[in-house]
């Protein structure tokens, strides 16, 4: 059985729970980082070592014992060398298991996003959830990758380091080690108080934001050029950079006071040393063997910084690799659609709804009691003002969101009783607002089906009128869209090639939520003709502004406020002189507009 995530922990526990597996690998690298710090002290040996034989023949150098000297020299060579060998293996390790925990994770998170209700998405910026999959798993790779080998090496120099001062002289040793501790835990205080902390999240927050108003602004720019506008005016963006660049200040402020005391006792740690090495020098002027351990403090003392910097800024990285962790484990924590413990396949592919009501935010319905039933091989349309609920009945069937009240069937199976994919393999759904991969024009169409073959690609494309146009572009399907290289199609472009899909896709139920909205008259035509092939022998759906594509329906709903107030075939609604006709009217009238001088 597998084992449950605890995901109460946060951290690096919770990143090495993430980690799975790779943890054997993780401690390997860090054991071989270990022994790479255990030789990279033999230099600092062979310095102390050498001194002492120079300081105790300095009287007559040539009595210098130089045999010994050249030994310890190659010995700190040599276990430089070894300790590079092991530094080497050891992060090759660390890299190979950052780059497996980095594909597993950004996996994971696609995945479960993909369970996830659309709701999420629209609580949830596309930038927002951009950048944790990106950026913060990113610096996970890179804390693993580089930081962690760095961080165990550190801390194990460091132990070693104060255990050879004090094995030479305790005195010395803690007057290079009590400042070094002072200093670091004046900075580790504020780095790990309560008020940095807050200010990490309210930082990375205020990251988030601005990527989130970045694509916002980028998306709106042929607005913000046609108004004459600046960034000032595209208030969210400018209000985000502004919260940002506050909250970089805030976040320095913070570390100012610690930073600089941290920094300048560390650096002079050997004004610590000297005094203390002079007045027990004083005692005994001619002590060969102590001036030799003095110089050798003087020296080793300045190094006792290098690691200590190592594991401060190491240890603020841990703060940030924290913070991602919980971002991530929040996509995580998040409920997906529940899937059914013992899934039923339909009998058919008739769409029911029974009583549905549903609400996006749990409090307002925006559906109240809706009830109908789609026939196999009918056209049902849906009609109504804006905001009357058309589309989020149209969304319920493919289970995007899961109804409040009542129940949806398929079939005679309640679609809460089905598997996700059973599901998905039996509805089409071709949207107002079509997206396109960037990607070449054929592979858009094969995410219909990316089992077809290449003649029933180009079949899809002919019955969805896209074909001449598609075999006009430079490399014909080849041609890459979207991007900063690639073509740009027009809204009624996009639209056939979605209806590509559709066909390629087959699927027995097709939901059409305003298919031929952005067609020009020329091109709504060649769309009938597609839509016309596509949804022969299917239970359809369609939703339209337009009343005059939809006069064949075999019944026409009008939504209003969420409710179903009229139904029926389109001479039937006319006769009925309610919503319908008045409906009808108003476009009759508009067509009939002009603009004159």
């Amino acid at each position: 059985m597998k084992k449950k995530e605890n995901q109460d922990k946060q951290g690096i526990s919770r990143l090495l729970e993430i980690a799975g597996e790779k943890k054997v690998l993780l401690f390997f690298s860090c054991v071989l980082s270990v022994v790479s710090s255990v030789f990279m002290m033999t230099p600092f040996l062979a310095l102390y070592n050498i001194l002492a034989e120079l300081l105790s023949h300095a009287a007559n150098i040539a009595a210098m014992d130089a045999a010994f000297c050249i030994q310890w020299a190659v010995y700190g060579i040599v276990g430089l060398a070894i300790s590079y060998v092991f530094m080497y293996f050891g992060g090759m390790g660390t890299h190979i298991a950052a780059y497996r925990i980095l594909c597993g994770i950004r996996i994971r998170i696609t995945n479960h996003i993909g369970e996830l209700p659309l709701g999420y998405f629209n609580r949830n910026a596309t930038g927002k959830i951009k950048k944790i999959i990106n950026m913060d798993v990113e610096k996970i790779e890179l804390f693993i990758a580089h930081q962690l080998p760095d961080l165990v090496s550190a801390v194990s120099m460091l132990l070693l380091m104060i255990a050879i001062m004090l094995s030479i002289d305790w005195r010395l040793a803690l007057a290079s080690v009590i400042p070094a501790i002072i200093a670091f835990f004046a900075q580790y205080s504020m780095m790990m108080g309560k008020r940095s902390r807050e200010e990490l999240v309210t930082y990375t927050n205020a990251l988030e934001n601005i990527g989130a108003s970045s694509v916002q602004y980028v998306r709106g720019m042929p607005s913000i050029k046609i108004f004459g506008q600046t960034v000032r005016s595209f208030r969210k963006f400018y209000d985000t950079m502004i919260a940002f660049r506050d909250s970089c200040i805030r976040f320095t402020d913070n570390f100012q006071n610690g930073y600089v005391s941290f920094k300048v006792i560390l650096t002079a740690l050997e004004c610590f040393v000297f005094p203390i090495g002079l007045i027990l020098l004083s005692r005994d002027a001619g002590d060969i063997e102590f001036a030799s351990t003095f110089i050798f403090f003087l020296i080793f003392s300045g190094a006792l910084a290098a690691p200590i910097l190592r594991i401060s800024t190491l240890a603020n990285n841990v703060n940030v690799i924290s913070e991602g962790v919980r971002r991530i484990d929040a996509i995580l924590k998040e409920t997906p659609i529940p899937v059914p413990a013992d899934p039923r396949k339909p009998n058919g592919n008739d769409i029911v709804f029974e009583d549905v009501s549903f609400s996006y935010d749990g409090k307002n319905d925006v559906l109240k009691q809706v009830s109908f039933t789609a026939k196999t091989g009918t056209i049902t349309a849906l009609v109504g003002p804006s905001g009357s609920g058309k589309s989020t009945i149209a969304q319920l069937i493919p289970r995007f969101w899961d109804v409040g009240e009542g129940a949806i069937l398929i079939g005679g199976v309640d679609i809460r009783h089905m598997e996700a994919s059973e599901l998905m393999n039996r509805v089409s759904f071709v949207f107002q607002d079509t997206y396109l991969f960037e990607d070449t024009l054929y592979n858009n169409i094969l995410v219909g089906n990316p089992a077809a073959s290449h003649e029933e690609v180009m079949n899809a494309a002919k019955a969805a009128q896209c074909h001449e146009f598609v075999e006009a572009m430079p490399q014909g399907y080849e041609t890459r869209i979207g991007g900063g290289n690639g073509i740009h199609l027009s809204g009624g472009e996009e639209q056939r090639v979605a209806v590509a899909r559709a066909i390629l896709k087959n699927a027995p139920i097709l939901v059409l939520d305003e298919a031929t909205a952005y067609a020009d008259p020329e091109n709504e035509h060649e769309m009938q003709i597609a839509l016309q092939h596509l949804i022969q022998e299917k239970t359809v759906l369609i939703i339209a502004h337009r009343l005059s594509t939809i006069q064949g329906a075999n019944q026409i709903l009008v939504i209003d406020d969420g409710r179903i107030v009229e139904r029926g075939t389109h001479g039937n609604l006319l006769d009925r002189d309610g919503l319908y006709c008045q409906m009808w009217q108003a476009g009759l009238y508009s067509a009939s507009w002009k603009v004159e001088r």
